[in-house]
């Protein structure tokens, strides 16, 4: 499949400078398209509105969006470089507070430019694309790892409900969630995979179905609530997610409808499983009740895809994220294995460096 992002260096970008080249996410699955965000506003943009979105591809994203926003500071005196670098950091804070991938990146960007001591500007910025470059690499080589691990708990003949988009359009690789079907299918196993819309913004159906299809993975689109009588008719013997951020208890984050789909898991008895990587948990997080949960404009809700469907001036409210208890969950499914039960010391067991 094509890459969902990808650095444009000097020599081919039309600015002379390097770019950062994506899948407009937006138009699927109806139109593909290309962006190129060439200044750090676009690439910001990119990621509020959901033009690029799942937890690791804004991480991936927001690393190389440093990197354009530090263009034009290249010839700069390093005062001036680290004061840009604060401002670029800081505004992409502002993006999304939900997927903690973008923070750690964040973070990450400012660290290996303190690490630089006496550098020059353009030295720095070298180094913070090798930075992006690396981060955008450990992303791929994370999804294979998660398909592996993950990939061992689908059966042959396996029904599996999957909720929004957590396959290579979040991702620079395979993808979290769709990295352990693509993973199964490709060592063999005949799967049926059920995708929920996803509301509002229907990624499931736009994006999860595309992709499955893409790859020649049988998929059925659902209603988000129809996936209770689904599991009822015994259709779904598996259910896999992605996350946007994991407490240190395992409680986790996902798009909204997640929490549903934990609940009438366990009360059919389904096992329910959560695929993300060790950079997707926030152990400065006790429990998913701290967990900060992004609310988006009421337009999404009544006035969809640019179709009105609900009465003017009617009350909203639209959270993009709710939290899956730990205890609803078999196991997390990490590039360093699999996290089950679910608790607080396994999850500091398989995430502590070896």
């Amino acid at each position: 499949m094509h890459p969902t992002l990808q650095w444009i260096d000097q020599s081919a970008a039309s600015n002379g400078l390097g770019l950062l080249r994506m899948i407009d996410q937006t138009l699927l699955p109806t139109e593909f398209r290309e962006i190129d965000c060439e200044t750090v506003e676009q690439v910001w943009e990119a990621i509020k509105m959901l033009r690029v979105r799942g937890a690791p591809a804004i991480g991936v994203a927001a690393a190389y969006g440093v990197v354009v926003g530090l263009l034009s500071s290249r010839e700069s005196e390093a005062s001036e470089f680290n004061r840009r670098l604060v401002e670029v950091t800081e505004y992409f804070a502002t993006s999304r507070p939900t997927a903690v991938n973008l923070f750690w990146a964040l973070d990450r960007m400012r660290e290996v430019a303190a690490s630089c001591g006496d550098a020059d500007s353009e030295s720095i910025w070298q180094r913070l694309l090798a930075e992006a470059k690396a981060i955008e690499l450990e992303d791929r080589e994370m999804c294979a790892a998660i398909g592996r691990h993950g990939a061992e708990l689908l059966q042959d003949g396996t029904g599996v409900l999957t909720h929004c988009n957590a396959g290579g359009l979040a991702t620079a690789g395979d993808g979290t969630a769709l990295s352990v079907i693509f993973a199964a299918a490709a060592q063999g196993k005949q799967l049926q995979v059920y995708a929920d819309e996803t509301r509002p913004l229907l990624q499931g159906a736009r994006l999860t179905a595309w992709e499955l299809q893409q790859r020649d993975i049988p998929v059925t689109v659902i209603c988000d609530n129809m996936a209770g009588w689904v599991m009822k008719e015994r259709r779904v013997q598996a259910i896999v997610t992605g996350a946007d951020r994991i407490a240190a208890n395992g409680d986790a984050a996902n798009k909204i409808g997640t929490y549903s789909v934990a609940l009438l898991a366990r009360a059919h008895g389904i096992p329910f499983y959560v695929a993300a990587p060790s950079s997707t948990f926030d152990m400065s997080l006790a429990t998913g009740e701290d967990i900060p949960i992004e609310e988006r404009k009421p337009e999404e809700i009544t006035h969809g895809f640019g179709k009105q469907t609900a009465p003017e001036g009617v009350n909203t409210y639209n959270p993009a994220f709710d939290v899956a208890p730990a205890d609803h969950i078999a196991a997390i499914v990490t590039e360093r294995g699999l996290i089950s039960p679910v608790t607080s010391e396994n999850v500091r067991k398989v995430l502590s460096p070896s």
